[in-house]
């Protein structure tokens, strides 16, 4: 609840040797809090938000943190590393419940930068029904009667400026779609649902990994050659109610549902997937085994829980082994190509017949020389049997 307290636990004693730091995650990584040997540091104005002015907590025998007088912006994702001899990381989601939320049903999730998320109503709607998405406290979205807008610093009263274009609204469920996420959009997400004077509330939490954009881009990009294995990261761990669907270029090629043996088999994928697909029953990650140039292109993973789904997409490039030689458009047609080649054949075919005749012409004429020295008269008969319109003629080459 707003104004209360909450201690984040380090569950660990700490020594002299260990660094500890608390971590922001809403907006990249902010260092809110530390503690390096027998030194303290929290955050200030300088170092860290206005969000938490005089408001967290050390605790120097465990590294725990303790945030008082939360508020409604406090919710997102906080982490904690300890860097000594072993160094490991742990993840905490934080709620602050405003005062409309207090007894929602929450269901929470990890989200990548990147993904679509849709955070389901479970209901249909009716013309008199009010529906309305806020995030953080912050109205975001909202259906009435018939008429719907998402938010834009114009149509939304208290817009914000982070989901221009990339909130949508589904006009027969009321679920809605956050697009190319990012995360700036980790926190708490309301939706209120009235009927005359009923109001129902459901709580969605989520939390965006913050990986850096190059490893963001390495889980989704994979280039790999053919013959090699390749293997697609969920970066979740399943629960056991989440059914996974893989996708290739649109087609489903594998899934897991609650049957944890029900994969795709040959009678379901595309015969190019033959034997090659592998699935983590434990993260639905999905692995490519013998990969061919016709597995290049868009693989597409969506999970559903019972009233969040999430969509991800890889791109997988398979190039084929090469000796090394780097092929550039020069604009001229293979045909000319290979008359090109011929002709450079033809050229050094010359040039070695060149060279045989100047170097078989040197051995003659050192030849004839010794004979005409031994034999003069040999050497006038061999002078003699040239023609005459070869002995003063050029040397052709």
């Amino acid at each position: 609840m707003e104004e209360e307290s909450i201690t984040l636990n380090n569950d660990v004693e700490t020594n002299q040797q260990e660094d500890i730091r608390w971590y922001f995650t809403l907006v990249n990584d902010i260092v809110i809090a530390e503690i390096t040997g027998d030194q303290s540091k929290i955050c200030t104005d300088v170092q860290c938000t206005e969000r938490f002015r005089d408001r967290l907590k050390l605790d120097h025998q465990t590294g725990s943190l303790i945030i008082t007088n939360t508020r409604n912006t406090d919710s997102g994702v906080y982490k904690l590393k300890l860097n000594s001899s072993r160094s490991s990381t742990k993840i905490f989601i934080v709620t602050v419940h405003s005062f409309f939320s207090v007894d929602a049903d929450e269901e929470s999730a990890f989200v990548m930068e990147g993904d679509s998320v849709i955070l389901h109503t479970d209901a249909e709607t009716k013309q008199q029904e009010k529906i309305r998405w806020y995030f953080n406290g912050i109205r975001i979205a909202q259906i009435i009667g018939d008429i719907s807008n998402t938010c834009t610093d114009v149509q939304c009263e208290d817009g914000d400026e982070r989901f221009r274009d990339r909130l949508k609204l589904d006009h027969q469920t009321g679920s809605l779609t956050i697009t190319n996420i990012t995360n700036t959009d980790s926190g708490e997400y309301q939706l209120r649902i009235i009927i005359s004077s009923n109001i129902s509330t459901k709580g969605f939490i989520l939390a965006v990994y913050d990986f850096p954009v190059v490893e963001v881009d390495e889980i989704k990009r994979k280039s790999v050659k053919e013959g090699e294995s390749v293997t697609l990261d969920t970066r979740v761990i399943k629960s056991p109610n989440d059914l996974m669907m893989w996708h290739f270029n649109d087609t489903l090629i594998a899934e897991i549902t609650r049957d944890p043996n029900k994969s795709c088999t040959d009678d379901q994928c595309e015969e190019r997937f033959r034997d090659r697909l592998k699935l983590d029953h434990q993260t639905g990650s999905l692995t490519i085994t013998n990969i061919t140039n016709t597995h290049s292109g868009l693989y597409k993973l969506q999970i559903n829980s019972s009233r969040i789904s999430i969509r991800r997409s890889f791109s997988v490039s398979v190039s084929i082994k090469s000796f090394g030689v780097n092929v550039t458009d020069s604009g001229v047609s293979s045909g000319a190509v290979a008359g090109i080649c011929a002709v450079v054949l033809l050229v050094v075919a010359a040039a070695a017949a060149v060279i045989y005749y100047r170097h078989w012409k040197s051995t003659q004429a050192g030849q004839n020389d010794v004979t005409r020295q031994n034999n003069p008269d040999e050497s006038y008969r061999l002078e003699v049997s040239i023609p005459l319109s070869e002995r003063d003629a050029t040397d052709p080459c």
